[in-house]
C-alpha cells in the first residue's frame, strides 16, 4: 500500500491508441502509480505545465504527429526521465531515441507488467541520482582532482600536463559520477545506474572493465590505484577531494 502522506510517483503516457492509453493507466494505476494519459503532442504539454511529471512514457509512432520531434523537444527543455515506445522492427528509431536522451525503451507489443518493470527501474534510477549527485538544477562546469580537469560542457579530460587524454562515453560517465561523490563509497549498482543516467553503454558486465580501462588512463600506476580504489564487498570509491568548478 502506498503511503497516505505521500502522493506516489506519476507517469505521463503518450499514445494515439484509446485501448493502449485505457491499458496503461489502468495496469499502472493498481500497481500504486498515478497515470495521466493523452493522445497528442500538445496535450502532453498541456499536462507537463500544469502537473509534476516523474515519468513520460512516449510512443513515437502517433497519427500525424513526430514522436521523435516530442522526445527531442523534451529533453532540451526538461530533464524528466522518457521511456519511448517503438515498434520491433523500428531499430532506428530505438536508436536515435536513445541518443536524444531516453532513458529507457519499450517495444510494441508489450506486457503491462514489463512496462511497470521498466517504469519502476527509471524511477529508482532517478532517486540513486538525487542521493548521490548533485540538484539537478545545480549547474557545474567542471570538476578538477590532483591535477585533473573534466570538463562536463566540452567532456573532455585534461592531464595535469596539460594534455587531453581521450575517454569512452562510459569512461566520462564513471568518472563524472565519481566526480559528483568523492570519498564516498558507491556501490556497483549505483554506478551502473549513474551512468546510465549519461547515456553512455554501461552495462552491468562491463562496470569492472570501465574501472579498469579508466585506471589505465587516470592512475599513475593502475594495479595500485590512487584515485579510484576497491572497497572489497561494497564497490569502489573515488578516493581524492575534488573541486568543482560552475
Amino acid at each position: 500500500m502506498t503511503n497516505s502522506t505521500t502522493l506516489p510517483p506519476h507517469v505521463l503516457a503518450i499514445d494515439d491508441d484509446a485501448a493502449m492509453r485505457q491499458l496503461i493507466a489502468d495496469y499502472l494505476g493498481e500497481n500504486d502509480l498515478r497515470v495521466t494519459t493523452v493522445a497528442t503532442g500538445a496535450e502532453m504539454e498541456k499536462v507537463l505545465a500544469e502537473e509534476a511529471i516523474d515519468v513520460v512514457v512516449l510512443d513515437l509512432r502517433l497519427a500525424g504527429e513526430d514522436g521523435m520531434q516530442h522526445a527531442r523537444k523534451l529533453r532540451e527543455t526538461s530533464e524528466i526521465p522518457i521511456i519511448i515506445v517503438s515498434g520491433r522492427r523500428d531499430e532506428a528509431d530505438r536508436v536515435m531515441g536513445l541518443e536524444l536522451g531516453a532513458d529507457d525503451y519499450i517495444t510494441k507489443p508489450f506486457s503491462p507488467r514489463e512496462l511497470l518493470a521498466r517504469v519502476r527501474a527509471v524511477l529508482r534510477r532517478y532517486k540513486t541520482a538525487s542521493e548521490v549527485l548533485p540538484a539537478r538544477n545545480e549547474k557545474r562546469r567542471a570538476y578538477r582532482f590532483a591535477g585533473w580537469e573534466l570538463n562536463l560542457r566540452t567532456r573532455r579530460l585534461t592531464g595535469p600536463g596539460g594534455k587531453r587524454v581521450e575517454l569512452s562515453n562510459g569512461e566520462f560517465s564513471l568518472l563524472e559520477a565519481f566526480c559528483a561523490a568523492p570519498q564516498r563509497v558507491l556501490s556497483r549498482d549505483q554506478l551502473l545506474d549513474l551512468s546510465r543516467l549519461h547515456n553512455a553503454e554501461v552495462y552491468d558486465r562491463s562496470i569492472d572493465v570501465q574501472i579498469l580501462r579508466l585506471r589505465r588512463k587516470i592512475e599513475v600506476t593502475p594495479s595500485q590505484p590512487a584515485y579510484i580504489k576497491t572497497e572489497r564487498g561494497a564497490g569502489y570509491i573515488f578516493d581524492t577531494p575534488v573541486e568543482v568548478l560552475h
